[in-house]
């Protein structure tokens, strides 16, 4: 069972970070963006060598992860049906704890488990994303992630009427596919595309233990809820299907759905497993996001009438 964690820590004055994380059971973080003189990310730093005996060891292991995962009905790829039926009310309210809520609070030794209310946070920026691929990914297996992800992107700008797509040429967001020896030496990328972290906070990536499957760094700007930056990492050793559907999340929460609910179904912004890939309330709530009627910065209490009524027209019905 995987645990997906969203915490906002406070890099400047003038800066917030949300950290988004999937994390597994022992079963299963102000500049413009558009900025000419921002650094691009270093290519990640490991000769092509044969993965190591650790990495070996990754990749076996999340393929036991999957394969136990798939025996137990979990990881569907249905996107939700006549067994998952919602409501509006159910809808909002699932809203309101996936984009307004973090799970995880700032502590002197790392993140701290303590759900806390939040405001709403998007991008108002084109997003531009620059995808890498370490030197153990093959040529195919490049070729099928640039594919997965330029289709899903496209569907994630069609759902939220905003513009993102891959663009290595000015990125904004970074998302790195590395085994376990290249992760490991992605702290210089890390710095040069979030500045302003702490080495704990790189740490996070480069040190990622093996219960956590992905994750994704965003920074917003100051308290306005506005993203800016973000940074993901998904490895390279996982199977077919945890690949995917960590594109799937780690992306989907970069866009402001940063939090998880147990009581949102069908849903991936949910610690359960149920669900690998994006679900028909996902997109939803991703429309909802993305409305012109909400703004970034938004708490619950000013947000939920709007939120309340969006649910209502995207479903209608009973609640």
């Amino acid at each position: 069972m995987r645990v997906s964690a969203a915490f906002r820590l406070s890099v400047s004055a003038l800066c917030g970070l949300a950290l988004v994380g999937c994390v597994a059971s022992p079963q299963a973080p102000r500049t413009s963006p558009n900025a000419p003189n921002r650094p691009t990310p270093a290519a990640v730093a490991v000769p092509q060598t044969p993965p190591s005996a650790a990495s070996q060891a990754v990749r076996q292991h999340f393929a036991r992860v999957q394969a136990d995962l798939l025996s137990n009905g979990l990881l569907r790829t249905d996107g939700g049906g006549r067994d998952t039926p919602f409501t509006d009310r159910m809808l909002a309210e699932n809203f309101i704890r996936v984009a307004l809520y973090d799970e995880y609070v700032r502590g002197p030794g790392g993140p701290i488990q303590r759900e806390t209310p939040s405001r709403l946070r998007r991008w108002e920026v084109p997003v531009r994303v620059g995808l890498h691929f370490g030197p153990s990914v093959s040529p195919s297996s490049r070729a099928t992630d640039t594919a997965r992800i330029r289709s899903y992107l496209a569907r994630l700008s069609r759902l939220t009427g905003h513009p993102i797509a891959l663009n290595d040429q000015s990125p904004n967001f970074f998302i790195y596919i590395v085994n376990e020896d290249e992760r490991r030496a992605l702290g210089p990328s890390v710095a040069a595309a979030l500045p302003g972290l702490s080495s704990g906070e790189v740490g996070g990536i480069t040190n990622m233990p093996l219960s956590t499957y992905c994750l994704v760094y965003a920074m917003s700007e100051g308290s306005s809820g506005r993203y800016s930056r973000a940074f993901a990492v998904i490895r390279a050793e996982h199977p077919d299907l945890l690949r995917l559907s960590c594109m799937h999340e780690e992306i989907a929460q970069a866009m402001g759905l940063a939090n998880d609910s147990p009581r949102a179904r069908p849903s991936i912004f949910n610690d359960d497993e149920e669900f690998a890939l994006l679900t028909g309330q996902d997109e939803l709530m991703l429309r909802m996001l993305y409305n012109p009627a909400l703004r970034t910065g938004m708490a619950e209490a000013e947000a939920r009438p709007i939120i309340e009524s969006l649910a209502r027209a995207l479903v209608g019905g009973e609640s």
